[in-house]
């Protein structure tokens, strides 16, 4: 069976992209006008967050589909297995903002500043949660047990194509791990999402917060999983890749293209509707100050992918394929950029001392790639761009593309819609 064969242009190419990462993140640090360094960190705590919850979804919706004892994947399967195991990379990102929090490296959340606690008593209720001890053990224990389900996984599908004979015990071993994964990603993804993105805004909660973050990870995840098997096929690999899995994953990318709009204006909706005054600062903010990123990812997430993915048609065509997902992809790269910048910026001015006015200061953190992504935001995205490469196209070579013991694998070779 095929194996992936990373070329010196491959390499060359990770490289050069993680090192304007670097470069941009050197530069948003040593280029910053205020000495708690936030922009750098929230681009750090962005983008980490972002290709974590990536690779998270992937392991989700893989557990997903071997318990629903599905074959439709089987022939890119790799791929996901692959995602599944940048896990421990988007981890130690994770730690580091984790330990930032113990040695004052960062003020990206509220509740990690003393004063503020002590003066706040919001804050300190929240506190049996939201204190730096939790953050970085439920970041070490959560995120550990997310790998061993991801490497569980991998190890059992490999040992499927190594032990031939063995392969239904194997996959009935891997469908205990899958349906053990469901629940525990399922109701972990929701507390760390909020310990990691939620709680930026602490005075601030949704019942849907959750659920609306990993269903913008989760249209990323296809995004980039369509962007790298075309890409792939093109080299040469995946040739039993055919329209028909292409299709399906046009289908998905529709359908929670559909559901995160359904999740996005339920959470608008319902705080309106129910007239909760307490957590309308959070969407004032957002409308008032940041209106381009607050429509925008209405437009691009929602009536982009809508009305091109509309017709059947367009979810065969490679062309039309690779443009959407490589808009959406950005497109949701963006609404997390979103849900982090605006309560991080005012955080920062709250604890300079300053006061804020949502859209500008005239002392403290300047808003440049703050109310709208800039050179160095863009910059580091190709960086964390060219790292997740960089470990999928390594993972990818060290297997065949192809599990060739499967027991799905016939039904993927012959998967029509």
């Amino acid at each position: 069976m095929k194996t992936l064969t990373i070329s010196k242009n491959h390499r060359t190419v990770c490289i050069a992209m993680m090192a304007i990462g670097v470069l941009s993140l050197l530069a948003t640090f040593f280029g910053a006008d205020d000495e708690l360094h936030t922009r750098f960190w929230t681009n750090f705590l962005h983008n980490s967050v972002f290709f974590t919850g990536i690779a998270l979804m992937a392991l989700f919706f893989m557990a997903a589909s071997i318990t629903a004892w599905a074959g439709w994947y089987v022939v890119f399967k790799r791929v996901w297995e692959a995602f599944s195991l940048f896990l421990p990379v988007g981890l130690v990102l994770m730690v580091i903002v984790a330990i930032g929090n113990y040695v004052g490296y960062h003020h990206l959340y509220h509740w990690s500043d003393p004063e503020s606690v002590a003066n706040d008593a919001l804050l300190q209720g929240k506190s049996g949660f939201l204190n730096d001890n939790w953050y970085l053990l439920s970041t070490l224990i959560i995120g550990g047990l997310w790998y061993f389900l991801a490497r569980k996984i991998r190890s059992l599908s490999l040992a499927e194509d190594e032990q031939g004979e063995n392969s239904f015990e194997h996959h009935r071993k891997m469908r205990i791990y899958a349906a053990a994964a469901l629940p525990i990603v399922g109701f972990t993804s929701a507390a760390m999402i909020w310990q990691w993105v939620m709680s930026i805004d602490p005075h601030w909660y949704s019942t849907l917060f959750a659920w609306y973050t990993a269903a913008s990870w989760f249209v990323a995840m296809i995004c980039i999983t369509i962007l790298i098997i075309l890409y792939l096929k093109a080299q040469g690999y995946f040739e039993n890749f055919n329209r028909d899995h292409l299709h399906d994953l046009g289908k998905l990318l529709f359908a929670f293209s559909i559901f995160w709009t359904y999740l996005w204006f339920s959470q608008y909706m319902l705080i309106w509707y129910g007239n909760v005054g307490e957590e309308t600062g959070y969407f004032l903010t957002r409308i008032k100050d940041y209106p381009i990123l607050f429509y925008g990812n209405l437009l691009i997430n929602f009536a982009l992918p809508f009305l091109v993915l509309l017709r059947n048609s367009t979810k065969r065509r490679n062309g039309t394929m690779i443009f959407v997902a490589v808009v959406v992809f950005l497109g949701h790269w963006m609404d997390i950029f979103q849900l982090i910048k605006p309560g991080a910026l005012h955080t920062a001015h709250e604890l300079a001392g300053h006061a804020h006015d949502g859209a500008a200061a005239e002392h403290g953190t300047s808003v440049t790639g703050f109310i709208f992504p800039h050179i160095l935001e863009l910059g580091t995205l190709i960086g964390f761009v060219g790292l997740f490469l960089f470990v999928v196209l390594t993972i990818l070579s060290k297997a065949s593309l192809e599990p060739a013991k499967d027991p799905y694998l016939q039904e993927s070779l012959h998967h029509h819609v």
